[in-house]
């Protein structure tokens, strides 16, 4: 059995994160994100789909859960899937996602101040990072599933049944094969590869990643030039999964990619593109761009702020990315965005 490095607070014995930098890059400098440990799906001899059983948990900083915020609310799953907020407090060591939101720093459902509590609840031999997305169980407390690839297509397609009248169909079943395509393409080359420039830890691996996401927003700025959506007229899952990287690129990982290639409002298409879906409420609803924009490590005192920490309050996101999109004329149904699913 593995050793643990343990922080007392509140009274509870709370495990130690680990880091991504010193657990997930090899020795030539690449980053390889961790696998997902609970993968179990839903339905018959997996986890029961039942109204209410389930709580989403997530950070606004995290595009790889916020995909999963924003589906939740396209698809009107709030009564039957309840949903909570975590993010990084300081303490003397990494402790992960606590519940910074809540009074006491603690779920008020769940009863835990920690989402790594869940995590060690379901097993007590986890030894990666304790991540969002998480969907826990309210009747046991257990992390049930934080596979970020497919979570959103449970939502889409498993929750069917509880989704709101005129909910969206995400996920077609005639191009199910195409987004998952381009749903893997979009993880190595534009979700994860900021990443992997990021944690980069060899010129050789930073250049790659780097080339390599650029070179996929080249590809995506071409596909736009033609259509509304990445398939077409209407929104699907893979445009969400976009848009969550997008919507940072100016304002957060900008910082870590060095040079700026080129910005998000660069690219015609792209831009018009990503403020077309934030003008959406449910992706709106879900996107905090003071939080993504504000630095995460800036030192009371110091002399050589961002202009972001200098003049974060007054920057009026909205008015930016509220501006006319100029999409429509791209689609053959102007007027909806959406393809409305069957229950």
């Amino acid at each position: 059995m593995a050793e643990f490095d343990y922080e007392v607070v509140n009274g509870r014995k709370i495990r130690v994160r680990p880091v991504e930098t010193v657990s997930e890059v090899d020795e030539n400098g690449y980053f390889h994100r961790q696998p997902n440990h609970f993968t179990k799906g839903f339905g018959p001899g997996e986890n029961p789909i039942e109204k209410g059983r389930y709580r989403l948990v997530w950070a606004k900083l995290c595009h790889w859960s916020n995909r999963a915020s924003i589906v939740r609310e396209l698809l009107g799953l709030e009564d039957a899937i309840s949903v909570n907020m975590v993010e990084h407090a300081p303490h003397e060591k990494n402790l992960g996602w606590e519940f910074v939101y809540d009074e006491n720093n603690t779920d008020p459902v769940l009863n835990i101040q920690f989402l790594s509590e869940a995590y060690y609840k379901a097993d007590d031999d986890y030894t990666g990072r304790t991540t969002v997305p998480a969907l826990i169980d309210v009747q046991t407390g257990k992390v049930v599933n934080n596979d970020y690839n497919r979570l959103t297509n449970y939502f889409e397609v498993n929750f069917r049944e509880f989704h709101g009248e005129n909910a969206p169909d995400l996920y077609p079943e005639e191009l199910r094969e195409e987004i998952d395509k381009l749903n893997i393409w979009l993880f190595h080359n534009v979700n994860n590869g900021v990443y992997k420039t990021a944690f980069a830890r060899s010129k050789e691996a930073f250049w790659n990643a780097y080339n390599a996401f650029y070179a996929a927003l080249d590809i995506l700025e071409e596909r736009l030039g033609h259509q509304r959506f990445l398939f077409g007229d209407y929104v699907t899952d893979s445009d969400v999964r976009l848009y969550v990287t997008l919507a940072r690129l100016d304002i957060r990982y900008a910082f870590q990619l060095g040079h700026t290639k080129q910005r998000l409002i660069d690219y015609k298409n792209l831009w018009g593109y990503a403020r077309d879906l934030y003008q959406i409420p449910a992706f709106k609803n879900n996107t905090y761009f003071k939080d993504f924009a504000n630095p995460s490590n800036k030192k009371a005192g110091h002399l050589m702020e961002t202009f972001n920490a200098r003049f974060l309050d007054e920057i009026n996101f909205d008015a930016y990315w509220g501006a006319p999109a100029d999409r429509a004329h791209l689609s053959s149904d102007p007027g909806n965005k959406f393809k409305i699913g069957k229950r």
